[in-house]
């Protein structure tokens, strides 16, 4: 782009962009917060009045249309977002869109397909790629520090209505027609992606998705495996119908000279070398954890660093969502 300010508009101001990142559009450089939208008016103006946001709609095409605006977030639930990134590409506006990407891999791959033919920067937001934590866990497996890896565990346990959550007014993260799925679909994009991330697109895939509580119409409990590159395999369970255990979070690397173990929603690195004592890294995380993400977002949409998170990308993790649930 040929401005040095990134004015962005957000389409679905709703409580994601409370803290996680409506505030950080105004503190990183080169970038303003100039307009937001929601489809209730009120709720639109009342964020807007809050956090000093100067313009509010509530309709998606006046916000996408002000020319005031040249770059936008979509933070609406993941049925929208294929409407919206489009709408928004197609007025040749560069697009950051929340995770999931979309309902579905295809819909992804439409997105994907729209701004490759129009030539339009568009950026998914798994956006702990860029906070420390994790990329301190990336900087210990590309030192080798637990020698070749080997595999990887992951185990998501928690209640049917899991306190990692943000708290809505409609829980959408139920209903398969505005989320794709479950708590799953609302979580996993984050875990996968890291690994992703970590190691590669997967080789193989497999997996199985049950609703074994009937408490709503979204599957309730995901088991998938994945074959990386250099025969690293992971084994992953995703159950939100756990009443009779503590809630559980936690990935374990397994190399062969030690393992990394974390919570991909706390702060705490656990590393383990064979022979040593465990040795602990803790973080703070930023108070909008967006924020490092959205800076590098704001970069790349001036022409200054490669994407962080490409399209291309977030299909491979959204096909792995789709085949681990049976979609594919």
């Amino acid at each position: 782009m040929s401005d040095s300010t990134i004015s962005w508009g957000i389409i679905g101001c709703g409580d994601v962009t409370e803290i996680k990142s409506g505030p950080a559009f105004n503190k990183v450089p080169n970038s303003v917060l100039t307009a937001v939208m929601r489809r209730d008016a009120a709720k639109a103006e009342d964020y807007a009045h809050r956090h000093g946001v100067p313009v509010w709609y509530s309709d998606a095409d006046a916000l996408i249309n002000d020319p005031n605006v040249n770059a936008i977030y979509v933070a609406t639930p993941p049925a929208f977002h294929e409407q919206y990134t489009k709408a928004a590409l197609q007025a040749g506006k560069p697009v950051y869109v929340e995770k999931p990407m979309a309902i579905d891999a295809d819909a992804c791959k439409r997105m994907a397909y729209t701004a490759e033919n129009l030539e339009v920067k568009l950026t998914i937001a798994h956006y702990r790629r860029a906070v420390p934590m994790f990329k301190q866990v990336k900087t210990l497996l590309d030192e080798a520090a637990i020698g070749t890896i080997r595999m990887v565990n992951l185990q998501t346990f928690n209640a049917p209505k899991p306190s990692l959550v943000a708290n809505t007014e409609e829980n959408w993260r139920t209903n398969p027609a505005l989320s794709g799925g479950g708590y799953f679909h609302d979580l996993a994009p984050h875990q996968l992606d890291l690994l992703y991330h970590y190691f590669g697109a997967p080789i193989e895939l497999h997996g199985f998705a049950l609703n074994q509580s009937g408490l709503y119409e979204a599957d309730d409990m995901v088991s998938g495996q994945a074959l990386f590159a250099n025969n690293i395999l992971f084994n992953g369970q995703w159950n939100f119908n756990c009443t009779g255990i503590e809630p559980r979070e936690w990935c374990e690397i397994i190399g062969s000279e030690g393992s990394i173990g974390f919570p991909f929603f706390g702060n705490r690195i656990v590393l383990q070398q064979n022979g040593k004592a465990p040795q602990h890294f803790d973080f703070i995380h930023p108070a909008h954890i967006q924020e490092p993400m959205i800076a590098e977002v704001v970069q790349y949409f001036l022409g200054n660093i490669p994407n962080p998170c490409p399209a291309t990308e977030a299909i491979d993790i959204a096909l792995m969502m789709d085949t681990f649930t049976r979609k594919q």
